[in-house]
C-alpha cells in the first residue's frame, strides 16, 4: 500500500476457486477484477491533474484529503478508500484449508483486549452485521498495541493516523450476493473462516513501523 501513483490493480495472491465454498470463482472474477479495478482507474483518474501529490503513497493521500484540490476530495476519499480497503480484504484471508494460526503476540492482546478469541470474533461479527447499508468492519490497532473493533461506511477507512487495520470484512453486496443474496449473517460467519492468522498476526507485530 506504499506505492504511489499511478496506482496498479494488485494480483490475487491465490487463484480464483481458491475460496470456494465460501466465495465463489465468479463473486471473486467480478469483486477484484470489475469493482476493485474500478476504484484503481478512478483513483488514478482523479490525480492526473493533482501533480504535486502524485508522490504521496495511498496512505499519505487518505490521511491529506484536506489538502488536496476541493474538486478531487470526494473522489479521492471514495476512491482510494476502496483501493486500501479492497487491498485489506484480498490480502488478508486465504483458501478454506490453509490452516493459519495467531502468535503468540497477537494472541496475548486478544485475551487481554477481549477477554479471548471467541468475544472478538462476536464483536467483528456484530460490527459487520449491524452495518446499515454498505461498508466495513474492521480488526484495528494502535501503535501501542491495544486492539479494538471499528466499522466505516461506504469506501471511508479508519483514522489512519491513529490505528492500523490488521484485516477487514467487506459487507457490500457485491462481496457476497452471487453467494448468499441477502443473507449477510450467513455470508458473516462464512468468511471468519477465511481469516490468514499468519498475516494478521505478522501486521500486528509489525505495527509500529506503520505510523
Amino acid at each position: 500500500m506504499n506505492k504511489v501513483y499511478p496506482f496498479a490493480l494488485e494480483k490475487l495472491p491465490y487463484s480464483y476457486d481458491a475460496l470456494v465454498p465460501v466465495l465463489g470463482e465468479d463473486t471473486l472474477h467480478f469483486h477484484h477484477d470489475k469493482h476493485m479495478n474500478a476504484y484503481v482507474g478512478n483513483l488514478n483518474k482523479a490525480l492526473e491533474s493533482c501533480p504535486d501529490f502524485q508522490k504521496l503513497s495511498l496512505k499519505e493521500l487518505l490521511t491529506k484529503i484536506d489538502e488536496l484540490p476541493q474538486s478531487v476530495q470526494n473522489a479521492v476519499r471514495n476512491n482510494g478508500g476502496g483501493v486500501y480497503n479492497h487491498e485489506l480484504y484480498f490480502s488478508t484471508i486465504a483458501s478454506p484449508n490453509t490452516e493459519t494460526k495467531l502468535s503468540e503476540t497477537l494472541q496475548e492482546a486478544i485475551q487481554r483486549d477481549f477477554g479471548g478469541m471467541e468475544e472478538m470474533i462476536a464483536q467483528l461479527k456484530q460490527a459487520a452485521v449491524g452495518r446499515f447499508g454498505s461498508g466495513w468492519a474492521y480488526v484495528v490497532t494502535d501503535p501501542d498495541g491495544k486492539l479494538s473493533i471499528c466499522s466505516t461506511a461506504n469506501q471511508d477507512v479508519p483514522n489512519l493516523c491513529k490505528v492500523l487495520p490488521l484485516m477487514t470484512v467487506d459487507v457490500w453486496e457485491h462481496a457476497y450476493y452471487l453467494d448468499y443474496q441477502n443473507r449477510r449473517p450467513d455470508y458473516v460467519n462464512e468468511f471468519i473462516t477465511l481469516i490468514n492468522w499468519d498475516i494478521v498476526s505478522k501486521k500486528y507485530e509489525d505495527r509500529k513501523s506503520c505510523f
